[in-house]
């Protein structure tokens, strides 16, 4: 793996983390929102679909580049909504409440996204980590040359 393919590889990686954590975010403010923007029932929480991307820029890469065939970044391919039930809490005074007095709150749970949130922090400095070990290499290459 080239220089350039390294730093490529770890910059995917922080771009889908920095995805992924302000979906985490989205989801953490909008906990108690019982209204979605078109108003058919409560926020659904949100989930980033990361999937492996080859890195290749250009034909000439994919041609003078047989060694480097299975390096892969990841990327997001969507955003889809959690399919879990809302959960229902009894709040007869909430404008949004049924005819039995419970309210449909977001399925989204603070324990679960704080968890998501420091796995994505964690992918994020190992990413930073990797793109600083990959420019310290090409430095000390340089000196080498001196």
């Amino acid at each position: 793996m080239d220089f350039f393919s390294s730093m490529r590889v770890s910059a995917t990686g922080l771009d889908a983390q920095t995805k992924r954590l302000n979906t985490i975010s989205s989801n953490i403010a909008n906990a108690e929102t019982t209204r979605n923007a078109d108003g058919t029932g409560p926020y659904r929480r949100k989930d980033p679909l990361l999937a492996a991307q080859t890195d290749r820029e250009s034909f000439g890469e994919i041609l003078t580049n047989q060694l480097d065939e299975q390096i892969q970044g990841v990327q997001v391919e969507e955003i889809v909504e959690d399919q879990r039930p809302p959960r229902l809490v009894y709040n007869p005074k909430h404008p949004d409440a049924n005819a039995e007095g419970y309210v449909a709150m977001p399925n989204v749970n603070h324990v679960e996204e704080m968890a998501n949130m420091i796995a994505a922090q964690r992918s994020y400095e190992a990413n930073v980590t990797a793109m600083n070990a990959a420019k310290t290499m090409a430095q000390k290459a340089l000196e080498i040359g001196r």
